[in-house]
């Protein structure tokens, strides 16, 4: 074992440690008690972005709620390092953002396009007028919404109230302002929320930065906090009769992704719940097919893994990287579980012992510990470590998902729905209701 593969679980263990956490915002908490500064959320807006005008248009609400100071900031799109698959994340985007839409009551209408280059153009021209003007979180909102509607009528009357768009070069110069800072402050997506050290991303995360800030007692609603964007659970609602077929429940996985190993349990437990033929679609990791991860990145999702896990009730921290080798490794051997129909059992343990426990599975011990509590032979799994057909496989299946413009993992396919992330396993619920329950029931797929 390397000298970097014995230390990297402490390292990440103490990176995610919750007394780190606490002992992180108590020290931010001083810095700014003692500048006597306000409580100030930084926002990044990107124009084109669908989660951007969604949670645009909850800042002047976030406003009402905290006694907050929130300064917005224009930012352009992710890298293509940082956000590969533009185009699939384009169409996902959209078709994402109606969803959230539908469940949270807000608005977003997706027209199966992008904006044009013009009207994203003036909307950030806007955007950066609005900004110095100190009208960003008033107007923010109307500007996506009549940008995302095409009607110019109406940014025609937004101009008018602000008084006159940002010249090209002051938007030139706002748009690399604004990247310098989220690129700086170590993130690099739009959407994206900034307070005291700490990153929150969209609707999705906003409930951790709302939490936050009601633990620092600056809620300014005398009923009892609730956060206006909680995570939908999971129902497990009653299920019905069970079929004479028994629909397949297809879970794409990555042994390398800690939001896949998020999902796990729950996958499992939707499948048996509502009597599922689980399917697992292994691929190999996204640095493994040449997409690196740029260290920013890397570290938000550490991070971001972590609240969610303690969010779930599950263990994360001790990471023990199975990039190259115990990726390799581990796909081999899984394979060679889904023939033997131990696949859940191998994931159940392989999951655990490398984000949780930090257990380097270029061990044969190691590997050998998994492989004997899954329920399978060593003598089977040391054969299958020298076949490659799971490589076959793995692209096969990586290109299955491309096909329903999905790159990432976790993602998800029962009949004609497809969805991606361990975060929309709610819709997942639903387009299983709805799919078993038959047209007559009311219940939202989503995303199909």
């Amino acid at each position: 074992m390397s000298l970097r593969a014995k230390i990297s679980p402490f390292v990440t263990r103490y990176l995610t440690s919750d007394r780190r956490l606490a002992r992180n915002r108590e020290r931010e908490e001083k810095r700014r008690s003692a500048k006597g500064e306000p409580h100030t959320v930084h926002y990044f807006h990107q124009a084109d972005d669908p989660y951007s005008v969604l949670t645009a248009s909850c800042l002047t609400q976030l406003t009402e709620r905290f006694d907050i100071r929130i300064e917005p900031h224009l930012v352009p799109p992710p890298t293509d390092a940082a956000a590969p698959e533009r185009e699939r994340l384009a169409v996902y985007s959209r078709r994402d953002a109606v969803c959230l839409a539908e469940e949270f009551g807000l608005s977003f209408n997706d027209h199966g396009r992008q904006p044009g280059d013009g009207l994203i153009e003036r909307s950030q021209r806007l955007h950066v007028a609005a900004i110095e003007r100190g009208l960003f979180c008033e107007l923010a909102a109307g500007i996506d919404h009549a940008v995302w509607q095409e009607n110019t009528g109406e940014l025609n009357s937004i101009e008018t109230r602000i008084g006159k768009e940002a010249s090209l070069a002051e938007t030139g110069e706002a748009l690399q302002a604004g990247e310098a800072l989220r690129e700086r402050l170590g993130h690099y997506l739009g959407a994206t929320f900034y307070y005291g050290g700490e990153w929150y991303w969209g609707l999705d995360r906003l409930h951790y930065l709302e939490a936050r800030l009601h633990e620092l007692g600056v809620f300014r609603d005398s009923e009892a906090f609730a956060p206006m964007f909680p995570p939908p659970p999971l129902k497990l609602a009653s299920a019905p009769p069970a079929s004479a077929q028994t629909p397949a429940l297809e879970f794409y996985a990555s042994l390398r992704s800690p939001y896949t190993y998020l999902a796990i349990e729950r996958t499992i437990a939707l499948a048996e719940h509502y009597g599922l033929r689980l399917e697992v679609r292994y691929v190999l990791p996204m640095v493994m097919r040449g997409l690196p991860i740029p260290p920013n990145k890397r570290t938000y999702i550490m991070l971001d893994c972590k609240r969610e896990a303690t969010r779930l009730g599950i263990d994360y921290g001790s990471v023990a990287d199975p990039v190259g080798r115990p990726a390799e490794r581990g796909l081999a051997v899984l394979d060679h579980a889904i023939r033997e129909g131990r696949e859940k059992s191998f994931l159940r343990e392989f999951a655990p012992d490398v984000w949780a426990r930090g257990i380097d599975m270029d061990s044969d011990r190691n590997l050998r510990r998994v492989v004997e509590r899954s329920g399978l032979e060593w003598e089977g799994a040391q054969r299958a470590l020298t076949l490659n057909q799971w490589r076959q496989t793995a692209v096969a299946n990586r290109d299955e998902m491309f096909g329903e413009q999905i790159w990432g993992v976790p993602a998800f396919r029962f009949g004609e729905f497809a969805t991606w992330g361990q975060d929309r396993m709610w819709l997942l619920e639903r387009a299983i209701l709805s799919q078993l329950r038959g047209p007559s029931d009311g219940t939202r797929a989503g995303n199909s």
